[in-house]
């Protein structure tokens, strides 16, 4: 079940927060719960990309975006994403999830996140957000909208890589057995 109640609670606290300068980092405290776990009771794989929600969410509200998607009728979908797992986090682990807008593109809003747990670097993400109305909604036109800056930084050089091997990644993918309309 998605964590309605962590992520909600996170969400009035960034609306009380300051709002983001360019290069602040967003951080959310939270705990390993046994239902966030697999198998291995250690935390679920899927459960952190989750989590991440409770930091970028609440990016989102402080650089005044969720503001702008509602005035113009926009909304935010996710593009891509790419994560790194290097440490586990065992159930009952404190949990630490740094979040701060990295940049755009010319089509999307790029999102990093750095989970620690124990004060020990765990996993590490990049996302990528469209804002969309009937098509994507170039990023120019999103910036002009907010009025703000941001989302402005240019992207470190392994993600725009990352951006741009994603560019070339067929859709829909070639794959035995699938065959598209049928």
């Amino acid at each position: 079940m998605y964590p309605l109640i962590r992520v909600g609670l996170a969400m009035r606290r960034a609306r009380r927060a300051p709002r983001l300068a360019p290069g602040e980092v967003h951080v959310e405290r939270t705990r390993c719960w046994p239902w966030d776990v697999d198998p291995f009771m250690e935390l679920n794989n899927g459960r952190t990309m989750t989590l991440m929600d409770m930091g970028r969410i609440p990016v989102f509200i402080r650089s005044g975006l969720l503001d702008v998607l509602e005035r113009e009728g926009w909304r935010l979908t996710m593009a891509g994403a790419s994560i790194v797992y290097r440490r586990r986090v065992p159930t009952f682990a404190p949990l630490e999830i740094r979040t701060r807008p990295m940049g755009r593109d010319a089509r999307f809003l790029y999102v990093e996140h750095l989970t620690s747990a124990k004060g020990e670097p765990a996993h590490h993400a990049v996302y990528r957000a469209a804002v969309v109305e009937r098509g994507i909604v170039p990023t120019d036109r999103v910036i002009a909208a907010a009025g703000e800056t941001v989302w402005d930084a240019a992207l470190p050089d392994w993600a725009a890589d990352w951006a741009a091997a994603e560019s070339k990644r067929p859709w829909p993918p070639e794959f035995q057995g699938f065959h598209r309309n049928g």
